[in-house]
């Protein structure tokens, strides 16, 4: 079984524990206005490779990966590919590789058999009011809750990563609303708040797109840390329900 694969980083820090070897998915459907991946969206281009193809990539690498490191499938948005995904994860849970799905959870349902075989998951929270979401994302924010509901009946681990963007979503209002939604996930183990920034800017002009927020600033590195510790400092158990 093939895929189609965007680009693929060796030793990333920086999506899940430990060393990971990184494979940049292609295709997907969401367009949030704050994207820096434009490239990644078109499911159709990217380069075919085989879990075979694949496996052997990453036994190269396995030696760096130690106790805490392995693959982390990212994109673009991989449960596109779920098919192809689930091969993947069958094949590197054979070689003992760790596994960590970087999802929006934008994908097309039947999440279960994926999930048996996923150590991880790094969930990317849009925006948790749904016309909100909309907006930002020009998605359905019922597509997300499925797969999310599906992650919390396989009791895979969660970690949260959401990108706050200067006067969409910096406000401390906003980021009370992202603890009470965080708190009615029973997995939870990790809560990231990442900074805007617009790093992918050119690509867009290199694709001839317009960029939606070509006025913002990159996200104010204090402001930022502080709404960290506003998230990192909770007790979810004493949070609103919403």
């Amino acid at each position: 079984m093939n895929g189609k694969i965007h680009s693929v980083e060796t030793m990333g820090l920086v999506d899940g524990p430990g060393i990971r070897t990184v494979l940049f998915f292609q295709g997907c459907h969401l367009r949030c206005k704050y994207c820096h991946n434009p490239d990644t969206w078109d499911l159709k281009s990217g380069k075919e490779m085989s879990v075979h193809e694949i496996i052997k990539l990453l036994k190269r690498y396995q030696p760096y990966y130690g106790k805490t490191g392995g693959v982390t499938c990212s994109g673009g948005e991989p449960l596109l590919q779920i098919e192809f995904l689930t091969e993947l994860f069958k094949a590197c849970k054979k070689e003992d590789i760790s596994t960590c799905l970087d999802t929006a959870g934008y994908g097309n349902g039947d999440y279960a058999e994926l999930l048996k075989y996923t150590d991880l998951v790094l969930y990317d929270v849009k925006h948790y009011i749904p016309e909100k979401y909309r907006e930002l994302t020009g998605g359905n924010f019922s597509i997300p809750t499925e797969f999310l509901q599906a992650v919390k009946e396989s009791e895979t681990p969660l970690w949260i990563r959401h990108v706050v963007v200067p006067n969409l979503t910096d406000s401390d209002e906003h980021i009370r609303g992202l603890r009470n939604y965080i708190a009615t996930i029973p997995n939870v183990e990790k809560v990231e708040l990442l900074p805007y920034h617009t790093l992918g800017v050119s690509k867009y002009e290199g694709m001839g797109i317009s960029y939606p927020l070509k006025k913002v600033s990159p996200m104010n590195k204090e402001k930022i840390k502080n709404l960290q510790n506003m998230i990192s400092n909770t007790d979810y158990n004493d949070c609103e329900r919403i």
